[in-house]
């Protein structure tokens, strides 16, 4: 039987979601694991080089026919630390800001942030690959992911861009979720699909204490970024958030 091709984010806060997927060993057999950014996972459910994906939120208003496969995700509800806009001045006085290129859903989060809640126009550039370098003076630029980690007092300013939209809105923020745009995947595989990721958020603790021995995560406090900066559960209040993201993206 051939097998479901999955593409998942590569960042530290899926982690849970590869720990269930490494372990739950009913869903092993019948499931190719792909490692990606976000936009490339985005890029590989809509090019359908792959059967589901954990896809920044923003791109659903570019897809006619997809669906929402499961009740986890990766959101908070507050700081997440991990997407962020730096500075070495302060909002009121920036006039550029370089975006990510790694996810669709910081780049249009930052443009909403803009337009609907700071009220301020700046202008957008499109980051290249070493862009950090270039943040300076009035140009200020949205960082995510595992490369955020250590710059806390690299800039003047960091500004928290879920907390800001928590600010705005009072709502949590959803940054991905689990979408297929395939119409024949087995229920039953859905069922262990969703089952697998489960088994990984209940066993945090045990996917924090191997990634613990990795190198590149001894100055992270794993406990307090997967349990209590990244939000998991697609509950209601975040299915709400969502709808309010993408109507207000929609005009940007």
């Amino acid at each position: 039987m051939e097998k479901v091709k999955v593409s998942c984010v590569s960042y530290l806060n899926s982690k849970p979601f590869i720990f269930g997927f490494e372990h739950f060993t009913a869903l092993k057999n019948t499931m190719q694991l792909e490692l990606d950014i976000p936009s490339i996972c985005a890029q590989k459910l809509i090019e359908n080089k792959v059967d589901i994906g954990l896809v920044p939120v923003a791109i659903l208003n570019k897809m006619e026919n997809y669906q929402i496969i499961s009740d986890y995700c990766i959101g908070t509800n507050g700081n997440v630390k991990s997407v962020n806009l730096y500075s070495n001045v302060p909002l009121n006085q920036i006039r550029e800001i370089i975006l990510d290129f790694h996810s669709q859903s910081s780049i249009t989060l930052t443009k909403v942030l803009s337009k609907f809640y700071w009220k301020k126009e700046f202008a957008f550039i499109n980051a290249n690959k070493n862009y950090i370098n270039n943040i300076a003076g009035t140009t200020a630029g949205v960082v995510i992911g595992d490369r955020t980690f250590g710059m806390e007092n690299t800039f003047e300013y960091v500004y928290d861009l879920s907390a800001e939209w928590k600010n705005f809105t009072g709502l949590p923020f959803v940054f991905a979720c689990w979408v297929t745009n395939k119409k024949n995947l087995a229920p039953q595989f859905l069922d262990l699909f969703n089952q697998a990721l489960k088994y990984g958020i209940e066993h945090t603790n045990e996917a924090i204490a191997q990634l613990s021995l990795a190198a590149d995560y001894q100055n992270i406090n794993l406990h307090n970024y997967l349990q209590h900066c990244i939000d998991y559960n697609l509950n209601s209040d975040k299915k709400k958030a969502m709808q309010k993201f993408l109507q207000f993206a929609k005009q940007v």
